[in-house]
């Protein structure tokens, strides 16, 4: 079993987006949803992306805390920066 602590950049990197620092403020700050949406229906995912948000979601995977953060990350703005 796979005990690591995930982080925003591993995140980033598992959904195939790029993964530095100042890559992720952006999309941060360029994907901000609604307080209606939620996260696995946002329109910029693609189906794979989809999945495995959903996954990690769904079965409280090691990722869960880590999209969770991502998720309200993704409701305000501007991002304050990754601390």
């Amino acid at each position: 079993m796979d005990t690591s602590n995930n982080n925003l950049q591993q995140l980033f990197q598992q959904l195939g987006l790029e993964h530095d620092d100042d890559s992720i403020n952006e999309f941060i700050d360029t994907h901000q949803l609604a307080e209606d949406t939620l996260l696995i229906e946002a329109s910029f995912w693609n189906n794979a992306q989809k999945a495995f948000i959903q996954e990690a979601l769904s079965e409280d995977a090691q990722w869960a805390e880590v999209v969770d953060l991502l998720n309200v990350m993704l409701r305000k703005k501007p991002t304050d920066g990754i601390k």
